[in-house]
């Protein structure tokens, strides 16, 4: 069973979205469940200045990716690409075991846009 705070971050998500000038895209998908997430990120200082995502995928997915983003967002790219997805688990209060993949995705494609931008730099 999901959390409320899973179900919130679902039907409410903050930070969803596009940033059409990003600094760096991160995009992964899993085709075996059919999650797809892509990160944009905004880079000032060495830190996340701004981060929005779009997720295709279920309940879960989309929650993971949101909580994702709020608690990389104002970190060194170094802090946000060392988060482990069980941040994401707790900060959700809990994931079935079934859908701990979904924060798994989330942390992958943060870590695809730091390459970006690092490859980029």
């Amino acid at each position: 069973m999901y959390s409320a705070e899973t179900f919130e971050r679902f039907k409410n998500p903050k930070f969803a979205g596009q940033i059409s000038d990003a600094d760096a895209v991160g995009e992964i998908g899993n085709f075996k469940c059919g999650d797809a997430m892509k990160i944009y990120l905004k880079i000032k200082n060495g830190k996340i200045e701004d981060i929005k995502f779009e997720t295709y995928g279920c309940v879960a997915a989309i929650a993971s990716t949101d909580m994702m983003c709020e608690l990389v967002k104002g970190k060194t790219l170094d802090e946000a690409y060392e988060m482990s997805n069980q941040e994401i688990v707790r900060g959700l209060k809990g994931m079935p075991q079934v859908k701990v993949h979904c924060s798994i995705l989330g942390t992958r494609s943060l870590r695809a846009a730091i390459d970006e931008y690092r490859k980029k730099s």
